[in-house]
């Protein structure tokens, strides 16, 4: 922790009242083990393709099968009663040691459709079975089920109390067994028969089903208590008997105030009646409950007009956003009015939340709408009003988060929590009411503070002579002419030094991945700006080579980082804390409690290193690292006793994204918090190519040679520890392995700038296909370790350097792996890599990584050691990143000195 500064800015602190949020993401997920999996089966804890969703009296219906095409289709009813006692209180503090995830839970008690949890077979009809079950409702005494595929609705009389219990009454067949849709009418219907209900309600002693395939909704002035009871009420058709035209291309579709067209949620207040009639792309609001056939609805929502019909009519609902080439205005492909085969519509007689399906997202209304077209307040499930992340991006990570969900298909609300059937994810999300003091991109790498939009360009196939390779960024074609006997490696490093040539391409900043054969650009412009840089890559006619970018654009740039397992991160915000606290700068075990602050990913306790009303600073758990996504939020015991709770936030996960620790309160690229690293002067050997038996490797020392021949069963890291063994016989050099690669780092053996100049070099024969490369002339740049690198004590070229750095994901070997802890500081071997191997560009040039790992006594903190290029200008701003697979550090600078090249531009 003392690698690092940490700067609090105090606020005044104003309390947020407790609501939901734009982008907010779920508390709780039901039916699943962690945020992101999407474990198909069937069992006491694992959910399906869900659809349907009740509540009530502490018990959570839930419907465990869709008509989307999502699967499981399990075919049965779900009953979670005495939900408090396995669902945790939105305020409750959870115990440290509670699982890998205290807040994916929620156990089954009784099942309906099915003889046990562990089946899920489609049977025959009966009191006892379901045919693709997809709405419910329940008054905590009467129990209704939507057997949809069976025509009919099942009643329970009295809450079922063990498995399997048969159904007590049928409406919509004359028995148990009948399962034709319409009485055999096929598309005539009648007061007694339904086709295909999807959606059910009681409410004041009345049954309201959504009788979908029928095109209307039927109203049971009272609770039927036997078989094919009739309808009393018809909304949507003049009458019980109205033929419904089931090919829609002959069907006459007039959307009126009067007219449904695929209605499959009802839905009541007890004082209104809302309909979600997915046909139209709206939902339907009753004023009143009505009492006369075709009564018309009062307010249409996702329309501007009761006539209107398309879905997401943003012509007619949204803000215009510009002007087209002729002049005309342009609108959004969405916005918060809009609607897209909304699938249920629920009320508490305040506010109106609809499960918005075709756009993935949940819509509030902090009060009932009573004009068309009216906007809502808040959108969960997307970052925002005018995106849908779900179909734009299909990718698991966006797809099955805990800020994300995929064709909600019915709600549930017990006054504080909101339940969100989530059928594609197999699971039922949990939105809970909370304070919004972290934003959604709150969560960020401590390090590295900003994410870049990246990108690239992958290289296969063969090099010829006179190849042309472009790479074009934005306006501004790089173009590379090969020549004879070039390699990828001097291609890649070439166009990486034409792209960063002088002050750089502006729009974007390029680093070579010499192993994947690939160059990797990094927006310069933070967060979402970058993801509008364009890219092209091409080959002259008759090339050989394959020049493949990653996309059109550079992508991924956002206003927070994607966080690794085990990163110390900065949670940003207002009114986090009351005062500020710390953990003891030594402390080898951190709290998990500061000045009343918990803070919960997944709802596992974080470390903390330090609250302050304005910033956070935590470590994620390692034990994350089997997600894509996690949520986050943070719990205050304040000093009058009042507990409150943050509304949750999404954080994406992945296995590394590295971020270097910099000097705060300033703009990046920031100045780095770099050492100089050794108090000798030193340099580097590096061991490639292959091996074969009888070749001699050579490591000179001034007009001292150690040469070594290779024999069977040697490997690089064989023949460089056998020339180990040999330079260290010299009278003025030791030798040393280097962290990284099959490397040897030679020393001078007195400290001081004494050893400067030392004349070292690397050789084999010729024709041999052992290569030793010398990363510089002579041993060089001794400094006293530890020193900062200032303006006063500058980097010399070819000097080696510490970076300190967080987020670069788990290391090997496997001690060093089961010595990562979470809130404990790293006690396993000094000598550990990351599992992705960490690059590094310093000044436009390949910095040569030496180690790379976590520094023991240290939480969450890795020591980078780089060789600089020995060829590097006069800058006091050189600039540096490393970099892992794609993911590029955020740029530091830091000063450095050529005393025999002029000043850098």
């Amino acid at each position: 922790m003392k690698y690092f500064a940490i700067c609090i800015l105090t606020a005044a602190i104003a309390w947020p009242a407790e609501d939901f949020s734009n982008g907010q993401a779920a508390r709780l997920v039901i039916g699943q083990p962690t945020f992101t999996a999407q474990q198909p089966g069937v069992s006491q804890t694992l959910l399906g393709a869900v659809s349907g969703l009740a509540y009530a009296n502490n018990m959570l219906v839930v419907t465990d099968s869709n008509r989307l095409g999502a699967t499981p289709q399990n075919h049965r009813v779900l009953l979670f009663k005495n939900l408090d006692q396995s669902l945790p209180a939105p305020k409750a503090e959870i115990a440290p040691g509670a699982g890998r995830c205290p807040v994916c839970t929620g156990t089954a008690t009784v099942v309906l459709g099915q003889p046990d949890f562990e089946t899920g077979e489609l049977k025959a009809a009966s009191s006892s079975t379901m045919r693709s079950p997809l709405g419910t409702a329940t008054d905590g005494s009467i129990l209704v089920v939507a057997d949809t595929d069976n025509n009919r609705v099942l009643i329970w009389n009295t809450i079922p109390q063990t498995n399997n219990t048969p159904a007590d009454v049928v409406v919509g067949q004359p028995d148990f067994t009948r399962t034709v849709p319409n009485d055999g009418g096929q598309f005539t219907p009648n007061e007694k028969s339904f086709k295909g209900p999807q959606g059910v309600w009681i409410q004041g002693g009345k049954l309201f089903v959504a009788d979908t395939g029928n095109d209307r909704v039927l109203i049971f002035n009272s609770i039927p208590r036997s078989n094919g009871a009739s309808a009393d009420i018809v909304l949507g058709q003049p009458d019980f008997k109205t033929f419904v035209q089931p090919d829609l291309t002959k069907a006459v579709l007039d959307a009126k105030a009067t007219s449904l067209l695929t209605p499959i949620s009802v839905t009541s207040d007890g004082q209104r009646l809302f309909v979600s009639d997915l046909g139209f792309n709206r939902v339907l609001i009753w004023n009143s409950i009505p009492t006369r056939n075709q009564q018309p609805a009062d307010v249409v929502i996702g329309q501007a007009a009761m006539e209107d019909t398309l879905a997401n009519n943003s012509s007619k609902l949204c803000a215009a956003t510009g002007k087209d080439d002729m002049d005309k205005d342009t609108y959004p492909d969405l916005c918060a009015a809009t609607l897209s085969f909304p699938r249920y519509a629920l009320s508490d007689g305040k506010q109106l939340f609809i499960a918005d399906g075709g756009n993935d997202r949940i819509m509030v209304f902090n009060s009932i709408p009573t004009a068309n077209g009216a906007a809502a307040d808040v959108v969960m499930g997307q970052p925002n009003q005018k995106v849908n992340t779900v179909s734009d991006n299909a990718a698991p990570r966006d797809v099955a988060s805990s800020g994300v969900i995929r064709t909600p298909s019915a709600l549930a609300w017990d006054g504080v929590n909101l339940y969100a059937s989530d059928p594609f994810n197999r699971r039922v999300m949990v939105f809970t009411l909370g304070e919004r003091i972290v934003p959604n991109t709150g969560v960020r790498n401590a390090a590295s503070r900003e994410i870049f939009a990246v990108g690239g360009v992958t290289f296969s196939g063969s090099i010829k002579e006179k190849d042309e390779i472009t790479i074009k960024i934005g306006t501004i074609d790089y173009t590379y002419t090969a020549l004879k006997d070039d390699t990828f490696t001097l291609v890649i490093n070439t166009l990486v030094g034409l792209i960063n040539a002088g002050n750089g391409d502006p729009l974007a900043f390029a680093s070579p991945n010499i192993t994947l054969n690939a160059i990797v650009l990094t927006a310069r412009a933070a967060a979402e700006a970058g993801n509008n840089v364009e890219i092209t890559a091409t080959v002259s006619t008759g090339s050989t080579v394959v020049a493949t970018t990653t996309g059109p654009r550079l992508s991924g740039g956002q206003d927070a980082a994607q966080i690794a397992p085990g990163t110390i991160v900065s949670i940003l915000g207002d009114g986090l804390s009351e005062s500020t606290a710390s953990a003891p700068a030594d402390a080898q075990v951190l709290p998990l409690e500061l000045a009343g602050v918990q803070v919960y990913f997944d709802g596992i306790r974080a470390p903390l290193f330090m609250v302050s009303p304005t910033e956070i600073r935590a470590q994620v758990p390692w034990e994350v690292l089997d997600a894509q996504s996690i949520n986050a939020y943070v719990r205050q015991k304040r000093a009058n006793g009042e507990i409150t709770v943050s509304s949750a936030i999404a954080v994406p996960i992945i296995p590394q994204n590295p971020g270097l620790f910099a000097t705060d309160n300033t703009i990046d690229p920031r100045p780095g918090l770099i050492l100089h690293a050794s108090s000798f002067a030193t340099g580097t050997v590096s061991v490639d190519g292959s091996i074969l038996a009888g070749e001699v490797a050579t490591v000179t020392i001034e007009d001292r040679r150690y040469s070594y021949t290779i024999v069977e069963g040697d490997t690089l890291a064989s023949v460089r520890d056998k020339l180990i063994v040999l330079v260290n016989t010299d009278p003025k050099v030791t030798a040393s392995a280097a962290g990284s690669f099959t490397r040897i780092r030679l020393r001078a053996r007195v400290e001081g700038p004494e050893g400067n100049g030392i004349v070292y070099g690397g050789a084999s024969r010729e024709g041999d296909q052992i290569i030793l490369t010398a990363t510089t002339a002579a041993l060089c740049c001794a400094n006293l370790a530890g020193a900062p690198v200032t303006a006063a004590n500058p980097a010399l070229p070819g000097e080696t350097l510490l970076l300190y750095a967080t987020g670069l994901g788990l290391v090997k070997p496997e001690a060093a792996r089961l010595a990562q802890s979470t809130g404990s500081a790293y006690s396993g071997p000094a000598l550990n890599d990351p599992v992705e191997f960490v690059s590094s560009l310093a000044g436009g040039k390949t910095a040569n990584v030496l180690a790379a790992g976590l520094k023991p006594g240290e939480i969450g903190v890795y020591e980078v050691l780089l060789e600089l290029n020995s060829d590097m200008p006069t800058n006091p701003f050189t600039q540096v990143t490393i970099a892992q697979d794609i993911y590029v550090s955020n740029i530091v600078t830091f000063p450095l000195v050529n005393p025999s090249a002029a000043a850098s531009p």
